[in-house]
């Protein structure tokens, strides 16, 4: 609607130009072309507030769009069963969903607007473009390229150092970095080519209007108001189709990544086979002969990993880096799937069970929690989103956040998080312990609770940990003796194997 009306109102500035410009030549005085000035400046102010409009209007829609798609691809990635995505490298994802989302801002808030004025875009345009759409896409993957690469570096960093291997990496990201900008000159230089060839056909054909309706003028096969009318109408003409052209290689970085984000974000996994999900606090969690392999890895990360939870038990789960620990919490939470055995929930196979569900009967604090934008109650009312102020004071004081908290110049209500408020790793630790005690489920996992903490912090998360533990079950990743020392069993896992069951030994 504000195409046509950006239409109507360009035709009625150019007939208002062209009649006060006639007048004007004609002998008219300052008052007989008032009325038309008028006129012309409601025509160009309502123009402009149009133009506006139709900019606010694509910025919304691309907005919304992209907000969308984000989610779509989070809930693809996360919320729904992993399996469907086996060989997904994660750095793809990463980049899709960052880079890949932003560059489909011009598609949708300039493009496909331009398409609505343009309507029909002339063959060569097409021709241009569709050379300018595969370059883009040979851009796009060598950028997914050198994401995935240097992901598997940053996670290789320590092998790398030890076996003196840096360097050769460095050549390595080096090279992949050369490829993604070469890619990216070729796909400029075309758009930059392509761009000038559309400016001179638009050039040439309104010359030729000119030329045509000055011969005319010069027989007098028409007259000087419509003859200047036509003039002033040519550019306006060319206007949108030009436009079309520079938004099209603008947009080509989105169309070409858009496909993809939409095979990850459509996947549709297969639906649970039980939507009955049994209750951790009265059912053991078995794992029976569970392996697991990363799909960009040849090596077992957990090889026929044989482990039982009795409701209400706290198992400590220790063992040297890259033993598997973690993934082992990963499994748990449906972020992985097992590649050969079952994780069982009673009698039930864990890969049956609907994940939203199961996920709502775990609380889950990581190695390095997240603090979002807002207040401290806000982050800790991420447990239960519907908790008073009353209930979230008292997850604090169980989880040792409660003293902190009322020293911040705010209290509660203290902004922290990204551009706000810092806080410590204990500080942080505590915070994601009170969005466990308010979430109250009956399966918790921590991972390394007490990692780089001091020892007066950790001795604070310690007892928290054990206030949380009490009519739970619990699974606790730990590298301090003092700490996997408070568990009901200590089990090791080495090598990804489980290579020791002792109530004492850490």
């Amino acid at each position: 609607m504000l195409g046509v009306a950006s239409a109507l109102l360009v035709l009625a500035q150019a007939v208002l130009l062209a009649r006060i410009a006639a007048r004007a030549f004609g002998g008219a005085s300052l008052a007989d072309v008032r009325p038309a000035l008028v006129a012309l400046v409601a025509v160009v102010a309502g123009r402009a507030a149009v133009v506006w409009g139709f900019e606010v209007a694509g910025r919304r829609a691309a907005t919304e769009v992209i907000s969308q798609l984000r989610l779509d691809l989070v809930d693809a990635r996360l919320r729904r069963q992993p399996a469907a995505l086996d060989g997904v490298q994660s750095a793809e994802v990463a980049t899709g969903a960052v880079a890949g989302v932003d560059a489909l801002e011009t598609t949708f808030a300039r493009y496909l607007p331009q398409v609505v004025l343009a309507v029909v875009v002339p063959v060569f345009m097409w021709l241009v473009g569709r050379s300018t759409e595969r370059r883009a896409q040979e851009r796009w993957r060598a950028l997914a390229q050198l994401s995935t690469h240097f992901l598997d570096v940053v996670r290789g960093l320590p092998t790398l150092r030890a076996f003196n291997r840096g360097q050769a990496q460095a050549a390595r990201i080096e090279a992949v970095g050369e490829e993604y900008r070469r890619t990216t000159m070729a796909t400029l230089r075309v758009a930059f080519l392509s761009g000038a060839v559309l400016e001179l056909a638009a050039t040439l054909g309104i010359a030729l209007v000119a030329v045509v309706v000055g011969v005319r003028l010069a027989e007098g096969r028409i007259g000087f108001e419509p003859a200047l009318t036509v003039l002033v109408l040519a550019p306006e003409l060319y206007l949108p189709l030009r436009n079309l052209a520079a938004q099209f290689h603008a947009s080509a970085d989105g169309a070409a990544v858009a496909g993809r984000l939409l095979d990850l974000s459509e996947a549709r996994p297969l639906p649970p086979r039980s939507t009955a999900v049994p209750d951790p606090a009265n059912v053991p969690i078995t794992f029976a002969s569970v392996s697991f392999s990363y799909p960009a890895r040849d090596v077992d990360v957990l090889r026929s990993v044989d482990l039982r939870l009795e409701p209400g038990e706290t198992v400590a789960l220790v063992g040297p880096s890259g033993s598997g620990k973690s993934t082992l919490l990963s499994l748990l939470l449906r972020f992985a799937e097992p590649s050969q055995g079952r994780v069982l929930v009673g009698t039930d196979d864990l890969g049956s069970l609907d994940a939203a569900t199961w996920r709502r009967r775990i609380a889950f604090v990581p190695q390095g929690p997240t603090l979002f934008r807002g207040t401290v109650a806000d982050n800790i009312r991420l447990g239960d989103p519907t908790a008073g102020s009353e209930d979230v004071q008292a997850a604090a004081r169980l989880a040792g956040a409660h003293e902190f908290v009322s020293r911040l110049p705010l209290g509660y209500e203290t902004e922290v998080g990204e551009g706000r408020r810092q806080l410590s790793a204990g500080e942080r630790r505590r915070v994601a312990l009170a969005r466990a005690f308010l979430r109250d489920a009956p399966l918790v996992l921590l991972d390394e609770p007490t990692a780089d903490l001091d020892p007066l912090s950790a001795t604070l998360v310690a007892d928290a940990i054990e206030r949380l533990r009490v009519g739970r079950t619990l699974l606790l990743v730990a590298h301090r003796p003092e700490l996997a020392a408070r568990a009901d069993r200590i089990v090791r896992l080495e090598d990804g194997r489980i290579r020791e069951r002792a109530p004492e030994a850490a």
